[in-house]
């Protein structure tokens, strides 16, 4: 296959790109440039521009002004085949692949060399396993289907057809979204190889810890602009946050004074009707307890099993007073909420109103004898979205239309309308921007301490993001394959000390010492 014609620095350049939608003004302007050998990272909050500008560089969409050069020649992709075919390609955080297709198939669709019609299949196999080669993964079976795959190795897949269509410019949007830590760690591997055969990258993420990894330099873009970049050695995701949301954050995770109170829940030898497999825990007033663990290792059904959602095998579950397995009603009644992970799946009504969602699970105080008056219920839910700066026309605007943060919002938001005690928050910040986040750990800092006059709460949260746990929570217990191990002080541990855990390279007894 060889290395493209394009693959000579200076890679590509964008100059005073303007894209508007109507009336709302998506890019203001905008320049950027990569060379060759370059990971360029591209950050900024939900509606920033980042996706829009990307999708003028991938052909996707078409700028109302400026220019773009690649290799300092004119670039005005017709579409992203064209680009692609020019040396731009665009791997999108939803994977674009036929999973009935062998990994072969896939690589080359659309691109299969044929003679007389028929397919040169000896070509094809060369150039799919040089394409693999390339990415260091020989491994990968090219006959496999795509379906079989894990989404690491699909992730590959894309790539490697953007290296069998010649291109050059590689732009990974969210790349590690649903990847476990091992599967990011071998993505970043692949980046790396990557820049030293000379792509030029563009990494679009809200993990600014990875960022801070990957990333040679920095540009951030704010409202359509760019607010500001520079090399990444040396800056603080602090100074990145600031210019993301236009203020600085002095700290981006916010760790008030706690007090360790009376214990409120307590979990001994739990099973689920698969998994977990054994979880026992004590978690208190006052303290945010989070659980570690690599996907499928049983993070999400201890919540579930908790919260009533999936049957109880065997152990028991003590929430203040009341002791044995409940279903969700009976575990609101005893102060018990949960966010779920699958936010638009399960865990709100995205075609309902802001109100609807925040108050349907109590509607007691909106009406007289099980009524409701729609302007105590807007009341009602009006106070949440200013309590927890919601950004909404007002309580009447369908869920649907908010931004993942705002809908994150919402969620939490319906828990407290519930006054509950004890909150389950499962992939509390995933998908959502670091601006977003920020307030997001700001709310469970103000759960835990007991801002406004009230008691503290009790946090319990899953995250796959360890820098979150570590930053948020005052203890972590790791889950490996159905089993929680014992819970301790985050001062004692380490991002490496929570991976080696979750693989089952070391015992949770060595945690921390």
């Amino acid at each position: 296959m060889g290395q493209p014609a394009c693959c000579a620095s200076p890679r590509f350049e964008m100059r005073g790109v303007r894209k508007s939608f109507g009336a709302t003004l998506a890019l203001d302007g905008v320049d950027l440039a990569v060379n060759s050998g370059e990971v360029l990272a591209l950050v900024g909050e939900n509606g920033a521009g980042k996706s829009t500008l990307m999708k003028v560089l991938s052909g996707a969409i078409s700028a109302d002004a400026g220019t773009m050069t690649l290799e300092g020649k004119p670039f005005v992709p017709k579409n992203p085949l064209h680009a692609r075919l020019s040396g731009v390609a665009m791997i999108y955080q939803e994977l674009s692949l036929a999973p009935h297709l062998s990994v072969s198939d896939n690589v080359m669709l659309g691109l299969e060399p044929t003679r007389f019609g028929f397919v040169r299949r000896g070509e094809v196999r060369t150039r799919v396993n040089e394409a693999l080669k390339m990415l260091d993964r020989l491994d990968l079976d090219p006959r496999a289907l795509v379906g079989t795959l894990s989404v690491g190795s699909q992730q590959i897949v894309e790539i490697a057809r953007a290296l069998a269509s010649g291109c050059c410019v590689l732009v990974l949007d969210e790349p590690t979204s649903a990847l476990s830590l091992p599967d990011v760690e071998r993505l970043f591997a692949v980046i790396r190889r990557l820049q030293e055969q000379g792509q030029a990258i563009v990494y679009i993420s809200h993990f600014l810890e990875e960022v801070r990894r990957i990333a040679d330099r920095y540009i951030v873009l704010r409202d359509g602009r760019v607010a500001g970049g520079g090399p990444m050695a040396g800056t603080t995701i602090e100074e990145m946050v600031g210019l993301m949301v236009g203020r600085r954050i002095e700290e981006l995770y916010p760790r008030s004074a706690r007090t360790r109170g009376e214990t409120v829940l307590e979990v001994e030898d739990l099973a689920g009707e698969k998994k977990p497999e054994s979880a026992s825990l004590e978690l208190a007033r006052g303290e945010v307890l989070g659980i570690a663990g690599l996907v499928g290792a049983g993070r999400t059904e201890l919540f579930r099993a908790l919260f009533g959602l999936d049957a109880v095998r065997s152990g028991r579950i003590r929430v203040g007073a009341y002791s044995g397995a409940a279903a969700p009603g009976r575990r609101w009644s005893q102060g018990v909420g949960m966010v779920s992970e699958d936010r638009k799946g399960e865990g709100l009504a995205t075609a309902m109103s802001i109100a609807d969602n925040i108050t349907l699970s109590k509607l007691s105080g909106l009406g007289p004898a099980g009524a409701i008056i729609p302007s105590r219920q807007r009341a009602a839910a009006q106070k949440w979205i200013d309590g927890l700066s919601i950004r909404a026309r007002d309580p009447r605007q369908t869920v649907g239309e908010l931004s993942g943060g705002n809908q994150q919002k919402v969620a939490i938001a319906r828990l407290l309308h519930h006054d509950v005690d004890v909150l389950l928050l499962d992939e509390p910040t995933r998908g959502i921007d670091v601006g977003s986040k920020a307030q997001i750990y700001r709310l469970i800092d103000d759960l835990a301490t007991g801002a406004d006059g009230k008691p503290p709460a009790a946090v319990m949260m899953i995250s796959s993001y360890l820098p979150e746990l570590l930053g948020v929570c005052d203890r972590v217990a790791v889950m490996h394959r159905g089993r929680l191990g014992a819970a301790r002080p985050v001062a004692g541990l380490t991002e490496h000390d929570l991976m080696l855990e979750a693989t089952g390279k070391k015992e949770s007894s060595d945690v921390g010492n």
